[in-house]
């Protein structure tokens, strides 16, 4: 299980740092949009009160606490999984990935009553109208994986 927690709290720490150096250091809340590779890589601040994409926004006391216990059950009932139904190395670091992704974004709507959302990524004449963060590619890439590590069933 310590793959799952070194992995979870080294995501959530670079997801929290990559946060206040951007939306604080940076001052990105304040310039709105900052430049560094475009299209490639835009930061562009976006206030995520919803879950991927927006879905389910709106910036109401009952949806930002119901999202934060949302993620905290999922992130408990993927760490009592993968603690009672083991895999390997790479099952423990997608689980990993996936709960300190859900955990970073937690802190953030107890911080901010939203998730910030930075990064902005177009290429090839596409232009992506949505931000994401640190957090929300762990969280994708350790739902991800633990698909594709996580032993199955084997038929009877």
């Amino acid at each position: 299980m310590r793959w799952v927690f070194w992995t979870a709290f080294c995501v959530f720490v670079l997801d929290q740092f990559s946060k206040w150096l951007v939306v604080h250091w940076m001052d990105l809340r304040t310039l709105g949009t900052i430049e560094v590779a475009p299209p490639l890589l835009t930061l562009r601040m976006a206030w995520n009160y919803g879950i991927n994409f927006g879905l389910m926004a709106g910036d109401s006391p009952v949806t930002r606490w119901a999202l934060i216990l949302v993620a905290i059950i999922i992130s408990g009932a993927v760490l009592w999984w993968v603690h009672h139904e083991p895999g390997g190395k790479w099952q423990k670091i997608a689980a990993g990935l996936l709960i300190g992704g859900a955990l970073g974004n937690v802190i953030d709507r107890m911080l901010y009553g939203a998730v910030a959302d930075f990064l902005n990524m177009s290429c090839c004449g596409i232009d992506n109208p949505y931000a994401f963060n640190v957090a929300d590619i762990s969280i994708f890439a350790g739902a991800l994986g633990l698909v594709i590590f996580s032993p199955g069933k084997k038929p009877t």
